[in-house]
Parts: C-alpha cells; sequence; structure tokens
C-alpha cells in the first residue's frame, strides 16, 4: 500500500474547484445569452453557437485530453488546460463580435476537454492507497458539479445584472491564476512513452462541429438545399473516417472493441438523449424568462436556483441510496420520463404567464426526472467494462452527453425558430416557439426512456451499481488510455 499524500485533502480542494469550474462554464452563461445577443449580433438561430462551441470543443476532446494526460503527465496537463482556459476566457471577454466570441468559447472547450481527465487521474493518485477515502473524495469531487451548475446560474444573474455580461469570463481569469498557483499541492505524475491519435481526434471533432452546423444551418437553406445535404455528407464521412482510424492505428482514442461490452451502449444512447433534452430546456427557460417575461439578468438567474438546488440535493444526497437500492435501469428510464413530463407541463408556457404558475412547478420535475437518471446512466456505462477499460468507458460517456446536448440544442433550436422563437419583440410567437423546443425535448426525453426500458438489461444488483465503488474502478485508468 502506498504512503499517503500529507496534503492531499488540501489537493482534493484544487481539484474540486477546476471540477466546479469546468461545470460552471456550461451554467454561467445562460442568463447573459440575451445581452451578448443584443451587443454582439447574434442572430436568434446562431446566439446557441456560444453553448455549442463550447460543448464541441469539450467533448470531442475529452478523449484526446486523457490520452495527452497519459502521456505527458496528468499535472502537466492540467496546468496547461488551465492556461488555455484563462486564454479562452480573455478572449470571450473582450470579444466585440460574434464570431469572436465563439472562437473563445472554443478555446475555453479546449481548455476544459485537458482538464476533466487529468483531473481524475491526479485524484486517483490521491486517493488510490485507501478505498474509504477514496469513496469520501469522489464524494466531495463529485458535488462539485451540481455546486458548479448552480453557482452558475446565480453568478451569471449577478454579474450581468450589476456589472456587464463579459464578467461571467473575467471571473476564471483570477480563480484560473489562484488554481494553476496551487497545483504544487499536486502529485507529479510521470508521463509514459506512446503515440497520440491526431487524426482521429481531428476526425470526431470535425464531423461533430459540421453536423451541429448543419443542422442549425437547416432551417434557413432548406433542409434538402445541396448545402445541407453536403454539409451532413461531410459530417457523417469525418465520423466513419474516425471509426476507420479506430480500427487501424496502434493507440486509438477510442478502441472500437469496449463496445461489446453489455449495457454500455444503451447506457451511451440514454446519456445523449438525456443532454439532447436537457440543455435545450435550460437553454429555452432561460430566454422564456428574459424575452418573455420580462426578468432582468439576476431575476432570472434567482429563479433558476430552485431547480438547480433539487438537483444538487438529489444528485448528492437521494439518487446515490436509490441506486444502491433499486439499480440503474429504473432509475435512468424512469428519471427520463420524469424529465419528459416537466417538459410537456413546461410547453403550456404562455405569453402572460408567471414565473410561480409556468415556471416553477414544471421545472422542479424536470430537475428531478434529471436528477435521477443521470448518475445512474454514468454508473450504467462504467460498471460493466473491465477494469482495464473504465476510464474509457467514463471519458466516452461524457462525451456523448456533450455531444448529444449540443445535437439536441441544434435541433431543438431548428423546431423553434421554425415556430416563431426568431421574432424578437413579438411575445406570442416567440412563446410559441419556445413551447415547441419544451414538447420536442419533452420526446426525445420519453424516447430515452422507452428505449431503455426496452433495451437495458435487468436492474443491476446493489452490490454492482454502489456508487462508492463504481467510480473508483472508472477513475482507475486514465481517459483514453
Amino acid at each position: 500500500m502506498s504512503t499517503a499524500n500529507p496534503r492531499r485533502w488540501w489537493a482534493l480542494l484544487v481539484l474540486a474547484t477546476a471540477q466546479f469550474m469546468v461545470i460552471m462554464d456550461t451554467s454561467i452563461i445562460g442568463v447573459a445569452l440575451p445581452e451578448m445577443q443584443r451587443d454582439l449580433g447574434f442572430s436568434p438561430g446562431d446566439l446557441q453557437w456560444v453553448f455549442n462551441a463550447y460543448v464541441i470543443a469539450f467533448g470531442g476532446l475529452l478523449l484526446l485530453g486523457g490520452r495527452l494526460s497519459d502521456l505527458l503527465g496528468a499535472r502537466r496537463v492540467f496546468v496547461s488546460g488551465w492556461v488555455v482556459l484563462i486564454a479562452g476566457s480573455v478572449v470571450a471577454a473582450a470579444a466585440s463580435t460574434a464570431w469572436v466570441e465563439v472562437v473563445g468559447r472554443a478555446v475555453q472547450g479546449v481548455g476544459g476537454a485537458l482538464i476533466a481527465p487529468a483531473s481524475m487521474t491526479l485524484l486517483m493518485m490521491l486517493f488510490g492507497h485507501d478505498p474509504r477515502e477514496l469513496g469520501k473524495a469522489l464524494a466531495l469531487y463529485g458535488a462539485a458539479a451540481p455546486a458548479g451548475g448552480t453557482a452558475g446560474v446565480f453568478l451569471g444573474g449577478v454579474f450581468t445584472e450589476w456589472a456587464s455580461w463579459p464578467w461571467v469570463f473575467v471571473i476564471y481569469v483570477p480563480i484560473g491564476i489562484a488554481t494553476v498557483l496551487a497545483t504544487g499541492l499536486l502529485p507529479a505524475v510521470a508521463g509514459r512513452r506512446g503515440s497520440v491519435d491526431v487524426l482521429g481526434a481531428a476526425a470526431v471533432t470535425a464531423g461533430l462541429a459540421l453536423a451541429v452546423f448543419a443542422v442549425v444551418r437547416a432551417p434557413e437553406v432548406g433542409w434538402g438545399d445541396a448545402q445541407t445535404v453536403l454539409e451532413l455528407t461531410g459530417a457523417a464521412l469525418l465520423l466513419a473516417l474516425f471509426l476507420v482510424v479506430q480500427r487501424s492505428v496502434k493507440a486509438p482514442l477510442m478502441p472500437l472493441g469496449v463496445w461489446r461490452t453489455p449495457g454500455l451502449g444503451v447506457s451511451n444512447l440514454a446519456m445523449a438523449l438525456l443532454g439532447a433534452a436537457w440543455i435545450p430546456m435550460w437553454y429555452f427557460l432561460n430566454l422564456y424568462l428574459q424575452q418573455v417575461l420580462g426578468y432582468g439578468a439576476f431575476a432570472s438567474g434567482a429563479a433558476l436556483l430552485p431547480m438547480t438546488g433539487l438537483l444538487m440535493v438529489f444528485m448528492t444526497l437521494v439518487t446515490a441510496r436509490l441506486l444502491g437500492r433499486f439499480g440503474a435501469k429504473p432509475l435512468i428510464a424512469g428519471g427520463l420520463l420524469v424529465l419528459a413530463a416537466g417538459l410537456v407541463w413546461l410547453s403550456a408556457v404562455e405569453p402572460t404567464g408567471t414565473f410561480l404558475v409556468d415556471v416553477l412547478p414544471a421545472s422542479l420535475v424536470a430537475a428531478t426526472g434529471m436528477s435521477l437518471a443521470y448518475i445512474p446512466a454514468m454508473m450504467s456505462a462504467i460498471s460493466g467494462v473491465p477494469q482495464e477499460q473504465a476510464g474509457l468507458a467514463s471519458g466516452i460517456v461524457n462525451t456523448t452527453y456533450q455531444v448529444g446536448s449540443a445535437l439536441g440544442l441544434a435541433a431543438l433550436t431548428a423546431l423553434a425558430t421554425s415556430q416563431g422563437a426568431g421574432a424578437l419583440g413579438d411575445l406570442p410567437a416567440l412563446t410559441d416557439g419556445f413551447a415547441s423546443a419544451f414538447l420536442g425535448a419533452a420526446a426525445v426525453a420519453a424516447a430515452g426512456g422507452v428505449l431503455t426500458l426496452l433495451l437495458m438489461r435487468g436492474t443491476k444488483s446493489p452490490a454492482a451499481a454502489a456508487p462508492a465503488e463504481a467510480p473508483a474502478s472508472a477513475a482507475g485508468e486514465r481517459v483514453g488510455s
């Protein structure tokens, strides 16, 4: 048994801060979007790229980030990720045009894709000597994610209301610098020899970006237009190239044999559809609060706090116990169906609606569904694979969620725009567009619940699904190794 690092709990604070900030980066921009749209000249259809640029870079490069962590050393990659994230934050904060803002967000996503897998490797180095301490550390590290989501919603409102929207990015600079200075607390992890699948990483990231771009542009140029067909064909060819490369290179980012693991495919399908329903709901709910109900940025952020607070409580205190008692399948399927019910409720929003009637109860139902499904789907994807592939499975399921989020948001933005969401100032038309997006997201979530019931094998035993054990095995191997 290795000797425990005497500074490991302080080091955990550094890693949890990183997790907190990476997750906050996906939520802090929500309430700032209308201000950014006005100042930078985003069209209603293009505004989603403020979110999607980050998600595509983050999700598309997670496996590459894990591989680099493996080869170059986790602490070095962790520091490099923060340097990239800080640089992207400066660009995003200083942007005076829409395209510069999108570039800054993409650079932030690259930084996040380096930080996340390196953090997991470092956590294992610090706490892998004692399973009991590892369970506590993983619980605290995991709690940083919903905490980051909650803080992002609130701080985005504070900064946008009382300062200006660039401050939602400026905040990353001092915290990032402080985190880099504190990395002396982290263990030095030596890299090892090996190659980097640059072609595979480029193919999968470009393919995903082109697919999302095509879906976003399709309502404007037409689904049957030669441009849309060419873009979708190009995306399919790039993703096919990625699969070919994974079969042919010695050190692939994603060895295809992992997909023979029972349940891995179904769990990833559930995660993709969960992201494709949840992220559009969060996106359009922010717009409804501000553009229809007339909320300011701070009020909009505060209005979403009950939902994000419920998420944090359920994910950290309730879902883990239910998972150990009932297993993954009923929670994944049930959570997706509850999410669908909340989204159907949200689709009844009115141009003259109120927060207490039109938003609060439905959003709490949706948040309950999300909190029931997310952790079980993650654990189900990880717990069935051999230990030597657990890190790979963890990277795949995180990537799947991010990709589902980006494609779902693109598709539902196209739907909302076609139903009136682009008519700024026309409250009935805006409401119709947002309601259509909520209903579309409900269909996605319901499909995920039904497919889980039909395709997933029987529930896992409580022992197999125990949250203190499954994450430990997942962290045991570096993502992409």
